[in-house]
């Protein structure tokens, strides 16, 4: 999924900046608000239990929560995105070594390499996972015939006369409804990722 002028490849850095600091607890929500579930859709792909996949996610984000004022973005998109994965991975590599569960052998290590399926598996479900939480944030800001407009032009991709007549709007309105939403996504996503 993809939305015309909103890049998803990597957590905002302004965003990491803020979370860095323990006193804002909004950026840290946001951040925690964000990644609980891109986590928990990976461990649950695992086969894991619903106690291990919570107690996992929240072990992750732990080991965030006390690195991220280390963590030294390399200024490439999707940094943020690799250094998570690797957190992941080394929680999972820590509790297959607890535990004797099959399907979690090597699992890490494909996470962790680059070039893996698995990892770039990991990148095309991260900026998905963001696009969505993005989008789920914006809707609420926006009629329903806005976001209609915008929904069938943008992530549809129909044409805007085609979407004009299905909405009983003149295609100006499609337009302007449909540049709306894209310039409040784009504000939007300055606090999420990096543009």
């Amino acid at each position: 999924m993809a939305v015309e002028g909103v890049a998803v490849q990597s957590t905002s850095l302004t965003l990491l900046e803020r979370a860095r600091d323990r006193q804002d607890a909004d950026a840290w929500n946001r951040l925690h608000t964000l990644y609980t579930p891109l986590l928990a859709a990976w461990l649950r792909s695992r086969g894991l239990q619903a106690a291990d996949v919570d107690d996992l996610s929240q072990h992750a984000l732990a080991i965030v929560a006390e690195k991220l004022p280390a963590f030294q973005h390399a200024g490439r998109t999707g940094s943020f995105r690799a250094w998570l994965r690797g957190i992941l991975a080394n929680v999972m590599r820590a509790f297959a070594r607890r535990r004797t569960e099959a399907g979690l052998d090597g699992w890490a290590e494909r996470l962790e390499d680059d070039t893996s399926e698995l990892a770039r598996l990991w990148d095309a479900d991260h900026d998905a996972h963001v696009l969505r939480q993005l989008l789920a944030t914006a809707a609420p800001e926006f009629s329903a015939a806005a976001w209609t407009a915008f929904r069938l032009t943008a992530l549809e991709e129909r044409p805007a006369a085609t979407v004009a007549i299905e909405l009983g709007m003149s295609v100006n309105a499609v337009l302007l409804a449909r540049s709306r939403v894209l310039s409040h996504l784009r504000r939007q996503a300055r606090g999420w990722v990096d543009l």
